[in-house]
């Protein structure tokens, strides 16, 4: 184990063992991290060892062949990544400020950005075509792919100290799909090949994340700083041996600018990153609807520890495109500090999926609405009548469920609801155990359609105490202490 790993664990044994009497409250805030300990700016310069209680992970830093080559802002770096891939590959390095069109890295390729270089992409749907094969919001397609876009390579990475600029204002964003659901216009039935929406042949293209590798393995992602995304910002898709690290994004402001959304991938570490996002901060997510079933590939064998999330509408998410499953999650040692859910897990009738195997452990948050949050209903501008629990759905191939779900060794310094719960009636939520939670908050607790609940070892500090229940069977509260009304 590594100092810092040790550290935590030597704190909360000692707590265990000895200071019973200590309120829970302060035992939490004496060894769970502050955001002063986590997130960019405390990035070490080697990777601890990954520790998770469902898979085993080795990380080691990728090697390139011994092949260095810059590029100048006048010059193409597409020219220069395909001369470098052609001699088997090595480092190209960028300094100065440049402005192009997409760049697609190869096999055994690091794009290293040099202390104050800029890498902005531009602004028109001519810089990115022709139109390559990508997922958005899990549903597979052709369209305008990543900023930064792969497929199908080996051994890459994009590190440095520099910024990525995401498209500014042209048709990139001007001819955005936005006036429906992505469901509603790509017929799951239509051969992917066929899907192709490219600003001709519909008036409408998909938006490209900035950086998204899709079928690719040994992806490192390190140091960089991302802002001004079209949408998602880190995608990696269908990939195996991910690492992020050291990312810094900012994209408040921006609609579906997400920070980091694991899709699809398996054996992904995510550490030390800061994230200030227009929608969700880290997500998991693993396909959407029926074209979701048609892939099935689960999001799994995930960690995700020391990041730092300040703003968004999730510090941590799972969902909600999950078709083909979120399983072996685990989330330890980070801080949600502003963020307007903590944690959230969201799932829609009609996109199926969910979780199983997940974990979260010593996470500090104060946020501005739920802290534990449930919404596997969604709303009605999503998904119609399917939102309201009223509305009668038989078990089909798009039920979602979660399950197997630790929360330990939690600390919710503000919200409005601590734990708030809404399943959906034909697939409860199921087997949730909270232990060792201290939350300050507005209201208690409220759950809908859950079984197998279990509340043990938590303090709450509420102004309202009511349980409010619908179709709950098997809550159990055990050693579960309030402190009186504020």
């Amino acid at each position: 184990m590594t100092g810092r790993y040790i550290g935590y664990w030597l704190i909360t044994l000692w707590l265990l063992a000895g200071c019973r009497s200590i309120p829970l409250d302060r035992q939490l805030d004496k060894v769970l991290p502050t955001a002063e300990r986590v997130g960019a700016d405390q990035l070490p310069k080697a990777v601890e060892k990954v520790h998770s209680p469902f898979f085993d992970m080795d990380v080691a830093r990728p090697q390139f062949p011994d092949r260095r080559d810059t590029v100048l802002p006048s010059e193409s770096i597409q020219e220069k990544l395909d001369r470098l891939a052609e001699k088997g590959g090595g480092t190209l390095l960028l300094s100065g400020h440049h402005l192009t069109g997409r760049i697609a890295l190869k096999s055994n390729i690091e794009l290293r950005l040099d202390t104050g270089a800029v890498l902005e992409f531009k602004s028109e749907i001519a810089d990115f075509l022709p139109v390559v094969f990508t997922r958005n919001e899990g549903v597979e397609l052709y369209s305008l792919g990543a900023c930064i876009y792969a497929n199908g390579a080996k051994n890459i990475a994009i590190t440095g100290t520099g910024r990525i600029i995401g498209p500014g204002e042209g048709s990139v964003r001007k001819q955005t799909m936005t006036h429906d659901v992505i469901e509603h216009i790509v017929d799951s039935e239509t051969p992917v090949e066929d899907r192709i929406y490219d600003g001709k042949t519909a008036d409408f293209i998909f938006p490209p994340a900035l950086i998204a590798p899709i079928n690719c393995s040994n992806v490192w992602i390190e140091g960089v700083s991302l802002e001004r995304s079209a949408f998602w910002n880190i995608v990696p898709t269908y990939c195996d041996g991910v690492v992020i690290r050291g990312v810094r994004v900012n994209s408040i402001g921006i609609q579906r600018g997400d920070g980091i959304d694991i899709e699809s991938s398996r054996n992904v570490l995510v550490e030390y990153c800061t994230l200030n996002t227009g929608d969700d901060c880290i997500a998991i997510k693993a396909g959407r609807g029926y074209d979701g079933l048609r892939v099935n590939r689960p999001a799994e064998n995930i960690v995700v520890r020391y990041c730092l999330s300040q703003k968004g509408h999730g510090g941590f998410t799972i969902g909600s495109e999950t078709a083909g499953m979120a399983k072996n999650v685990y989330v330890h040692d980070c801080v949600f500090e502003g963020t307007d859910v903590g944690i959230r897990f969201k799932t829609r009738r009609p996109r199926g999926g969910g979780g199983e195997h997940i974990r979260f452990e010593n996470i500090r948050m104060h946020v501005v609405h739920s802290a534990l949050r449930w919404d596997m209903l969604g709303q009605a501008q999503h998904v119609g009548s399917q939102a309201s629990r009223e509305f009668k759905v038989k078990v089909n191939a798009l039920t979602p469920r979660f399950s197997a779900i630790q929360l330990h060794n939690i600390y919710i310094g503000s919200a409005s609801d601590c734990i708030k719960i809404e399943g959906i009636p034909e697939s409860v939520l199921e087997d949730v155990t909270f232990s060792r939670v201290f939350a300050r908050g507005k209201r208690y607790l409220s759950i809908k359609d859950a079984k197998d609940i279990r509340i043990m070892n938590s303090l709450f500090d509420c102004q309202d105490y009511t349980v409010d229940t619908t179709n709950v069977s098997d809550l159990i509260q055990r050693n579960v202490d309030f402190k009186a009304a504020y």
